[in-house]
């Protein structure tokens, strides 16, 4: 997809403050440092629309973007992030939760792990969350150039195997920096909208 209307709608806590132009979502989740912003950006062609920051567990809201008056990407708060209280967590775990059961137009959440390293506990909660609700997933292995691309294979292998990924799911290997992935990432998400 060619991208050149981009729009932050709004950045919402609850079901009433979700958009109703009835747009297909898609759902972007990771761990709080996994490169979700980057992955926005690059796949939007933007340098700085969703805000990267330094400080790990800044998106605390579902920030909804509406793209090509086609669709939304909407970025949910990172997980794993050990500076936000408890309680904090609890709070973000439940609007997430409510956001991905509840809502029809949510069509797959994109799920962003680091190529580089197994996928972590949390990681592997958020697939089996997925699998149990039959929330379609699209996995997506960012930073895929900082690693030769001779041990992609093998680090893919590891991805597969620590979720415990279902065969019909997708695996796309992405790097924000270089656009490896992008048209890969585009097409998955167009062919379920």
């Amino acid at each position: 997809m060619k991208v050149h209307n981009v729009e932050m709608v709004i950045s919402a806590v609850r079901p009433e403050q979700y958009p109703e132009d009835g747009l297909p979502e898609f759902a972007l989740a990771g761990r709080s440092n996994v490169g979700k912003s980057s992955f926005i950006n690059r796949m939007i062609g933007r340098k700085a629309l969703a805000r990267i920051s330094s400080k790990p567990g800044k998106t605390q809201t579902l920030n909804f973007y509406k793209i090509e008056e086609q669709l939304f990407f909407v970025d949910v708060p990172g997980y794993g992030y050990a500076k936000v209280s408890k309680t904090e967590r609890a709070a973000w775990g439940k609007m997430i939760e409510k956001y991905f059961t509840g809502r029809d137009l949510l069509k797959a959440v994109v799920l962003i792990v680091d190529l580089r390293h197994e996928p972590t506990s949390d990681d592997c909660m958020m697939y089996d969350f997925l699998k149990h609700y039959n929330i379609p997933c699209i996995v997506i292995a960012t930073k895929c150039d900082k690693i030769p691309k001779g041990k992609w294979d093998k680090h893919k292998k590891v991805v597969r195997e620590t979720l415990q990924m279902d065969k019909q799911d997708p695996l796309i290997v992405f790097s924000s920096e270089k656009g490896i992935g992008f048209e890969q990432a585009w097409a998955e998400i167009e062919g379920r909208m």
